[in-house]
C-alpha cells in the first residue's frame, strides 16, 4: 500500500546511459538491466507513495562524474537531493557548485581500491573541508573496514552517515569488531545510519530474520532520530531479483511504532539532508 505521508528514499542510484554514457571506473560496470533512469525512479516512488529521493552517485559507471545525478536533481523540482563522489583535488569552486546543485554530502566507498581514500593526513584534510561547508561523509564498507577510518572521522568532527546498516556479517555475531565500532559511533551522537541494503547483508531470504538482533542493537545505539531508510534501487551488483516493496516493508517490521516511522521516513531526512515538503505532500 502506498505511504500516506511525506517520505524519503535515502539511497538510490540513477543511470541514464543515453544522455550520460557509463565509463569504466575501476569497479563494477552496470549491465543494462541494472540501470534505472531518473524518470523510472520517480515512477517507482510514485507507485509506493514516496515523496522524495536522495540520489547517491555510483562508483560503478560514473565514478567522480556527478553530472547524471546533478541533472536529475535539477529536473526534479525539489524532489531529489544528492550525495556526490569527489576526489582530493576538488576545488572550493567545484564544491560550491555541487552544493548549489543540491548535493548535501560526499560518499566514500571502502570497497573499491580506486575510490577516494579518507585514510591518513590527506583524508583528514578532505574531510575537514567538507565539515567546514556543512556536509556529511557517507561511508560504505563491509565487515570491519570502518575501524581503519575512524581516526580520520573523529579527528575532523564531521557528521557521518553509514550506508547499508554498516555491512556487518550476520554469521560473526554481535561482538565482531566492526559492529562494535559502529555501535560506539552511533552512541557518540554525530552519526546517522541508513536502514538499507538488507538483501546484501542477510544470508536468509526476505524478511531477513537473521538481521533482527543486529537491527535492534543499531536502533538502540543510534536511536530513531538518527536512522533513515533507503531502498538501494535499482539494486546494482546483485545476482538475484530484488523488488522495491519488500524493502520498504522491512521498515514497518523493524520499527512498528508509527511516530518513529515518520521520524525515519521524513523528519530525519529533512533535518540531515535538507528536504522540504512538496506542494502536494
Amino acid at each position: 500500500m502506498p505511504l500516506a505521508l511525506p517520505a524519503v528514499d535515502c539511497h538510490a542510484h540513477v543511470f541514464d546511459p543515453q544522455r550520460f554514457p557509463l565509463a569504466d571506473t575501476g569497479g563494477h560496470m552496470p549491465a543494462p538491466a541494472e540501470c534505472g533512469t531518473p524518470a523510472q525512479f520517480a515512477a517507482v516512488l510514485d507507485a509506493h507513495g514516496v515523496s522524495h529521493g536522495l540520489l547517491v552517485n555510483a562508483q560503478a559507471g560514473y565514478g567522480l562524474d556527478n553530472r547524471c545525478m546533478l541533472d536529475a536533481i535539477a529536473r526534479s523540482n525539489g524532489r531529489f537531493k544528492g550525495v556526490a563522489l569527489i576526489g582530493h583535488g576538488i576545488t572550493d569552486a567545484e564544491l560550491e557548485a555541487l552544493r548549489a546543485g543540491g548535493v548535501a554530502g560526499a560518499r566514500f566507498n571502502l570497497l573499491f581500491a580506486h575510490a577516494t581514500s579518507i585514510r591518513g593526513d590527506a583524508g583528514i584534510r578532505l574531510l575537514s573541508r567538507l565539515q567546514e561547508i556543512g556536509w556529511f561523509a557517507q561511508i560504505y564498507y563491509r565487515d570491519d573496514a570502518i575501524v581503519d577510518v575512524l581516526p580520520a572521522l573523529e579527528a575532523t568532527g564531521i557528521r557521518v552517515v553509514i550506508d547499508h546498516c554498516g555491512g556487518f556479517d550476520p554469521a560473526r555475531g554481535l561482538g565482531q569488531a566492526g559492529f562494535r565500532a559502529l555501535l560506539d559511533l552511533g552512541r557518540g551522537g554525530r552519526a546517522a545510519i541508513k536502514l538499507s541494503g538488507a538483501f546484501r547483508i542477510s544470508r536468509q531470504p526476505w524478511p531477513h530474520t537473521d538481521m533482527d538482533a543486529y537491527i535492534a542493537a543499531i536502533l538502540e545505539a543510534f536511536g530513531p532520530d538518527r536512522c533513515v531508510w533507503g531502498s538501494d534501487w535499482p539494486f546494482v551488483r546483485f545476482p538475484a531479483r530484488v523488488d522495491y516493496g519488500p524493502q520498504l516493508a522491512l521498515l514497518e517490521r523493524w520499527i512498528p511504532d508509527a511516530a518513529a516511522q515518520r521520524r525515519v521516513l521524513w523528519d530525519n531526512p529533512r533535518d540531515w539532508f535538507g528536504f522540504a515538503p512538496r506542494a502536494d505532500d
